[in-house]
């Protein structure tokens, strides 16, 4: 069975969707050997070369894996796999986007730390003051490892809410290079303090199991950061 070229990605695409339908109906389930590209091609009347490429997009997403001698299964369906690639957005993202990957932080990072005031257990909560120690230093003074701190304070504040998907989405939101940019960029404003003092409010929501202050604090947060970005921004447009 041949498809021209130009049929062949939708041809695949239906196929990939077949797929994805069989493991949402339950048909075969995660960790579970997925019937071969044969039978599979036969049963979805598609070519081989498109049953292929169809089980090729789904492994990139994290839906399938290729067991060597195996045979293709279904992951185990994490969501910090299926999102992998998205991870990659605010590390590429530029501009007007990356602004509005900081919108869409301040539409789920206040929610989620107030969920932790309430779910985070003490352990994780030590987890953070350690992590909140680990951002002091001389004000308007900044290192990699303030920035390392940074990225994982905020992970694990969502991590504690015991929401995995939440977790692996915020991730995708986040990017050690742009946590960099926004503490240079402060430093050069004489500000790093103000950024410390966020982290503190922060925290110490968290541990007075505060949600509402908890969500407040955050949104002062990431609306600094945002007011920052977009300033920056119309300087490199001027």
């Amino acid at each position: 069975m041949h498809e021209p070229d130009g049929e062949r990605t939708s041809v695949t695409q239906r196929a990939v969707e077949s797929v994805k339908a069989m493991i949402a109906d339950g048909e075969v389930g995660p960790g579970e050997r997925l019937p071969t590209e044969r039978d599979l091609s036969a049963r979805l009347g598609v070519s081989r070369s498109s049953m292929r490429e169809a089980i090729r997009a789904l492994t990139t997403l994290g839906v399938l894996e290729a067991r060597h001698g195996a045979g293709v299964y279904v992951t185990a369906l994490r969501p910090a796999d299926l999102l992998e690639t998205f991870s990659v957005l605010a590390e590429v993202s530029q501009g007007r986007t990356l602004l509005e990957v900081l919108q869409v932080r301040r539409m789920l990072e206040p929610a989620a730390t107030a969920l932790a005031a309430a779910r985070a257990s003490d352990a994780q909560l030590d987890r953070l003051g350690a992590l909140l120690e680990r951002m002091d230093g001389e004000p308007d003074t900044f290192c990699a490892d303030t920035v390392s701190a940074d990225l994982g304070f905020h992970q694990a504040i969502v991590e504690s809410t015991g929401n995995a998907t939440l977790a692996a989405i915020n991730e995708g939101l986040s990017s050690r290079t742009f946590n960099a940019r926004v503490w240079a960029g402060h430093r050069e404003a004489g500000l790093t303090a103000k950024l410390r003092e966020d982290h503190v409010l922060i925290h110490e929501a968290l541990v007075a199991r505060d949600p509402d202050a908890a969500r407040a604090a955050a949104t002062t947060h990431v609306m600094r950061v945002e007011r920052w970005l977009g300033a920056d921004l119309a300087r490199d447009a001027s």
